[in-house]
């Protein structure tokens, strides 16, 4: 990327906390959805954010700061999973709308909170690190 992630990796964190809205939607009395699909909603999620998960690396260049690393599989992923969802939007015509509402937050939530945890992880692992020194 062009610009440094500055501070200590917390702002990775952040976009999980503009999730917390989604969990009310979830809870939303109109909501009738059986136990089996919150659990296929859930494993959704997890599977999607594997590639996300595999394509997102950081990397100290000479400035001693912390970029994130181009990758072009990252966006193919990310549109992947875009595209999935949307499929599923479609295939889901038996379902209201609030419910289909709370099943899509559960994926996006499963997907999204793996993901940013595991790369504020990857982050603090680099930015805890000593700085190579050019001689």
């Amino acid at each position: 990327m062009f610009r440094p992630i500055r501070g200590n990796g917390i702002r990775l964190l952040v976009p999980l906390l503009f999730m917390l809205p989604a969990i009310a939607l979830m809870t939303n009395p109109k909501v009738h959805a059986v136990s089996w699909e919150w659990v296929a909603a859930a494993a959704m999620g997890c599977l999607l954010s594997v590639p996300l998960i595999l394509t997102t690396r950081y990397e100290r260049r000479e400035d001693q700061n912390i970029y994130a690393v181009k990758n072009v599989w990252f966006i193919i992923a990310f549109l992947a999973v875009l595209v999935i969802r949307f499929l599923l939007r479609d295939y889901l015509i038996g379902i209201d709308a609030e419910t289909k509402t709370a099943l899509f937050l559960t994926v996006a939530l499963s997907y999204i909170i793996p993901w940013r945890i595991v790369s504020y992880v990857r982050f603090r692992k680099l930015y805890l690190s000593k700085p190579k020194l050019a001689i």
